[in-house]
């Protein structure tokens, strides 16, 4: 997690040529795209926090992930391996820290070899570069503490602090030209004639058309400019131990399972840090809240909208023996050691400590699905990102890509 987030005092203009609402490195990506393509334009970037990127851009483990999960030609799959290869790119230009220390998706159980032979026929499928399966002797020459069976090898894999890219995504946003301002959420939206007027906590910008990359609030924000509600946003905390410093060397770069391929979740794994920390976890345990980064942090708003979409309960009925192990992986520190250990065995309770929690903004569908991939979506002169979860950072500059295209159309700009 970045421990210096950006922030900005900047006043809101009242009115402007195109809005995005979210601070993020997503709605920072495409606010620079927008102003790459249309630099006459009057951009401005609405943040309802006093930081920017303090949000799932600050709380999350800053893998720069090679596209090996996703399927073929899903949006998830094109834009990772792309955004991957530009993020790269732009952190050398921009000279931020980043690795490519790359990645073991190890199999610990010969249940496992179909997914992991699956895995590699999708990173192959997506070229995804210098992906390959290793034997277990490889596999313990890479990581010489793991333990498996089989493993897939990515050498692109990588990572960085995608807050200091959301720095220099906001720097080149105001050195365009482009307004960023923090301490304004949107609370109520009204369509105009030509306009859209967007009231929030300063006061009320009026705008020819708006891109909202709003996370966790996108759904509500979706709504209010007359959107189904269908999917609905459900936060999920997930929450991170980190090895204490004399036991870093148990791990040298990352540690995957083989993910259960009906779940837009990766399992406990290891992940070294471009600040030289090595983070075990993440839980995934559904939050009382949408920015629940303490377990016991609760929004009787938030919560209520959970439990009233008819989504949850078919989550809950299908998924209620996962979200118990989850719970008590959340709860113990224990029961999350004992699942890395299975990867790692020479782990104890006593090598780690806790770390940060982040939350997932998932949407989850009427019928109980969680929507794996990305989800985008138009109202009247607006453009909405509805599902945007990991790898969404990685695929920043590509989502930006992508949905700047689409305004380009939807607008005729």
């Amino acid at each position: 997690m970045s421990e210096h987030l950006v922030s900005t005092s900047s006043t809101a203009p009242s009115s402007c040529d195109l809005a995005v609402v979210g601070g993020g490195i997503l709605g920072l990506a495409v606010a620079r795209e927008l102003l790459s393509r249309h630099p006459r334009a009057s951009v401005v970037v609405l943040e309802r926090e006093s930081r920017l990127a303090s949000h799932q851009t600050g709380h999350n483990s800053g893998v720069i992930h090679a596209g090996i999960y996703y399927a073929p030609g899903s949006l998830k799959a094109r834009m990772c391996v792309a955004g991957a290869r530009e993020m790269y790119e732009y952190c050398e230009r921009r000279e931020i820290a980043h690795e490519r220390c790359g990645k073991l998706i190890v199999a610990t159980d010969p249940s496992e070899l179909t997914r992991l032979a699956e895995l590699e026929r999708r990173g192959i499928a997506n070229e995804v570069p210098g992906v390959r399966s290793v034997g277990a002797d490889e596999l313990r020459e890479l990581e010489p503490h793991a333990s498996g069976i089989a493993g897939i090898f990515s050498p692109a894999t990588g990572i960085t602090d995608f807050g200091a890219v959301a720095r220099a995504l906001a720097e080149d946003v105001r050195e365009a030209g482009g307004t960023v301002v923090t301490g304004c959420g949107v609370e109520q939206v009204h369509a105009r004639a030509r306009q859209l007027n967007l009231v929030h906590r300063g006061g009320a910008l009026e705008a020819h058309h708006v891109v909202f990359c709003a996370g966790g609030w996108a759904d509500r924000l979706a709504v209010l400019c007359g959107a189904d509600p269908n999917p609905r946003i459900v936060p999920f905390r997930g929450a991170y131990l980190r090895l204490r410093p004399q036991r870093r060397d148990l791990v040298r770069s990352l540690i995957y399972p083989v993910p259960d391929p009906a779940l837009p979740f990766l399992g406990v794994h290891f992940t070294r840090t471009i600040a030289g920390e090595v983070l075990i976890g993440p839980t995934a345990l559904l939050a009382g809240a949408r920015d629940a980064y303490d377990l016991r942090r609760i929004s009787r708003h938030d919560l209520l909208d959970t439990l009233r979409w008819p989504g949850s309960w078919r989550m809950f009925r299908r998924w209620w023996r996962t979200g118990v192990t989850e719970a008590h992986h959340a709860l113990s520190r224990a029961a999350l050691v004992r699942a890395a250990a299975r990867y790692v065995p020479g782990l104890e309770v006593e090598d780690v400590e806790p770390s940060f929690a982040g939350v997932r903004a998932q949407a989850l569908a009427r019928d109980g699905g969680l929507v794996d991939d990305f989800v985008f979506s138009a109202t009247d002169r607006a453009l909405h990102v509805r599902n945007a979860p990991s790898p969404a950072a990685t695929s920043s500059l590509a989502i930006a890509r992508h949905v700047v295209d689409q305004a380009q159309q939807a607008f005729a700009l």
